[in-house]
């Protein structure tokens, strides 16, 4: 795990998925990390036969069609490479790592949808961002995951998103131990989504290709790019397994809020400036991804699509159990997301 303040996260070598920090696993861990690899391998495989071949976006974001370099065959190299490094053999010399400086009649004004839920959550008059990520006081003193707090605030002041803002974002993506520790090694065993941040395989690489992201500054300095700054096809195992470092993950999750809310922002959906609206706008671009969120939130969001989406997050008997008692997809989508966000993006349980 990586531990410190933002000082010495900054100064110090980053731990990457490929070096010692697999070392740390215990048993359990790696065996739940190859059971969920095996399984999602497994179901992505049954996804696509079912869907008859359609990409990722298409099936509300269960199905990879490129394969995934980071397959089982992969792990388990990996998990290999640390045993032999545990039982003083010679491995491979890893990477470098830098120090990176509506159809729903409720639902027919986009701003007043979003403006009342925030005021439903509390957000209204919590002021403007400050600029420097530190809006309110943020604390993680005596919880599961205050080995994360240098790290959170690190990322803060790099973009200007509260820390607290994306402590909740991690915590509504991150897997979580029995205690509420976020769970660095998780993998969705029906989509390619994985670490604390769940990044889908394409996303991930996304943000290593678009300049300025701690990701990209950290491809770039480990060769992983090519000339025009395309992810090289024989580093994108090593690239992806990063998904599984928890400062890459949180760094990420910043670069990825920072971009999300400035397109929203240039898309005409209004967001103030609080930490809370700040948040769940964040967390609504993670979620359903920049063209659906924007949709989402100016209530043109297809029936088809929501349909789909609900589907992929409560499962279909459920979905359309939601969908009859509120009379259409639309309204059962919006209803069960703003009901997620409102109770999970909740950046006060990490302010002091």
């Amino acid at each position: 795990m990586i531990e410190g303040t933002a000082g010495a996260m900054m100064g110090n070598a980053v731990l990457g998925a490929q070096t010692s920090n697999l070392n740390g696993l215990t048993p359990a861990q790696k065996a739940q990390l190859i059971y969920t690899q095996a399984r999602s391998e497994l179901s992505g495989r049954l996804w696509r036969a079912a869907l008859g071949g359609e990409d990722e976006k298409q099936a509300g974001g269960l199905v990879d069609k490129r394969t995934d370099p980071l397959g089982l065959d992969g792990l388990l190299a990996l998990l290999d490479e640390r045993t032999k490094a545990a039982s003083a053999q010679p491995a491979a010399t890893g990477p470098a790592y830098p120090r990176p400086q509506t159809e729903d009649p409720s639902c027919s004004s986009q701003a007043g949808v979003w403006e009342r839920f925030a005021r439903q959550q509390g957000s209204e008059g919590s002021g403007e961002n400050p600029g420097d990520g530190s809006k309110g006081a943020f604390s993680m003193q005596g919880g599961p995951n205050a080995r994360y707090a240098g790290i959170l605030g690190s990322a803060a002041s790099r973009t200007g998103i509260p820390a607290a803002a994306l402590a909740t974002i991690v915590n509504a993506e991150a897997a979580k131990g029995s205690d509420g520790r976020w769970l660095p090694y998780s993998r969705n065993p029906r989509s390619s989504a994985a670490g604390m941040g769940q990044f889908l395989n394409r996303t991930w690489e996304g943000e290593a290709e678009r300049e300025g992201t701690w990701l990209h500054t950290f491809a770039q300095a480990n060769g992983w790019l090519n000339a025009r700054g395309h992810v090289r096809s024989e580093s994108r195992g090593a690239l992806l397994a990063l998904r599984y470092d928890p400062q890459a993950s949180i760094e990420t999750i910043a670069d990825y809020a920072r971009a999300n809310l400035d397109s929203l922002r240039g898309s005409g959906v209004r967001i103030g400036g609080g930490e809370v609206e700040m948040a769940q706008a964040a967390y609504l671009g993670h979620h359903l991804g920049l063209g659906d969120a924007v949709r989402f939130l100016k209530g043109g969001l297809s029936p088809e699509r929501a349909r789909t989406l609900l589907h992929a997050q409560v499962g279909a008997a459920n979905a359309n159990r939601r969908i009859e008692m509120a009379g259409s997809a639309v309204a059962a989508h919006r209803s069960w997301l703003l009901d997620y966000v409102g109770r999970n993006i909740r950046p006060d349980r990490f302010s002091a």
